[in-house]
């Protein structure tokens, strides 16, 4: 498994770690890559094990992201293909669309290589379509059974932000929705978890809070352990999903399944895991406005929050892993099945 293992406090544990960690559990052997902090350091890394572990191993799963990342999937499919390694591709990112415009022959001629291309999101799916028409999905997988259901009775304007530090995430709107929900909520609070990517969207958030005088209200935690996640969403009654980029957050299927009330921007592949104002509320991106006016719509109707938190609950547990891990079993096994039946 070809990706991005990396271990410190600055990465979230990421879907792809959960699944090859659960792999070996229905009977696969797994070898991961890389878990190098170093760009260049990683690919060599990767690189190598395809090599070095070429006796060991019978299928590779390559992930797949925009930018400069793409490299890293090129530069090992390649590799593969040249010792005759058969290799599927999984597709991740809002911001692969947009990079697949702009470089049409690259991403297609990759796809071409790949014995099957899956991703977790049918906006993936579709977006992609052109340069692969046989995408397969599979959903991101959580654990059910480790996320303790809370049905919201009541609710109060104790929000919830959970991704990373970055500017593709603007986590500057939320610091700004809590600024605009203090002046009718005086006791609004507003906990914002994840790792600082370093791009300085960490010290900006800190900065406009201290602008907008609501550093007070402001909680931010940006080094926990993923195993703490859980319990702070339970302390929370609403999650707000600020990204201008996604395809398909688990964070938001984890505050789902917690029946903490999302509001999210309706950006990638957000409306395919929502239907709006049934499981959760969706705004335009960037639109402080609309947010506030739909987290104030869940504190002035307790009933429909309730609707909402039980539904996410629903709806999140179709995503469990004993769902999703027969699919990825599914999938690897009819691949080698194929290569050994053309042989």
């Amino acid at each position: 498994m070809i990706g991005n293992y990396l271990t410190s406090p600055r990465h979230n544990k990421n879907v792809w770690q959960a699944l090859a960690e659960r792999l070996p559990s229905i009977g696969w052997e797994v070898y991961i890559t890389s878990t190098k902090e170093s760009q260049v350091l990683r690919l060599l890394d990767m690189l190598a094990t395809i090599v070095i572990k070429r006796n060991h191993y019978d299928l590779a799963q390559i992930d797949v992201f925009s930018s400069k990342a793409f490299i890293y999937a090129e530069c090992c499919a390649r590799l593969l293909k040249t010792i005759n390694k058969p290799f599927v591709l999984t597709l991740h990112g809002g911001g692969l669309p947009s990079f697949a415009s702009q470089h049409p022959k690259r991403v297609a001629k990759l796809l071409s290589l790949a014995s099957e291309v899956v991703t977790p999101s049918p906006f993936l799916q579709q977006s992609l379509s052109k340069y692969h028409s046989q995408i397969k999905v599979i959903p991101n997988g959580i654990d059910i059974s480790s996320i303790p259901y809370k049905p919201r009775k009541s609710i109060s304007p104790n929000l919830i932000w959970v991704r990373a530090f970055h500017q593709i995430y603007n986590p500057e709107l939320a610091v700004r929705v809590l600024s605009s929900l203090v002046i009718d909520y005086p006791n609004t609070r507003l906990t914002m978890v994840g790792p600082d990517k370093g791009d300085g969207s960490l010290q900006i958030v800190k900065s406009l809070a201290v602008k907008l005088g609501v550093e007070g209200q402001l909680n931010i935690l940006p080094a926990i352990p993923y195993e703490e996640v859980p319990s702070l969403l339970e302390k929370a009654d609403i999650f707000i999903n600020t990204t201008n980029f996604d395809a398909a957050p688990r964070s938001l299927l984890e505050a789902m399944a917690n029946g903490v009330c999302v509001v999210s921007t309706n950006v990638g592949g957000i409306p395919w895991m929502i239907t709006n104002f049934q499981d959760g509320l969706l705004v335009p991106p960037e639109d402080e406005l609309a947010m506030v006016d739909a987290i104030k719509s869940l504190l002035e109707e307790p009933d429909f929050a309730m609707r909402i938190s039980q539904n996410a609950r629903r709806t999140a547990e179709r995503y469990d892993w004993s769902n999703v891990i027969p699919e990825w079993d599914t999938l690897f096994s009819d691949v080698l099945g194929g290569i050994n039946g053309e042989n």
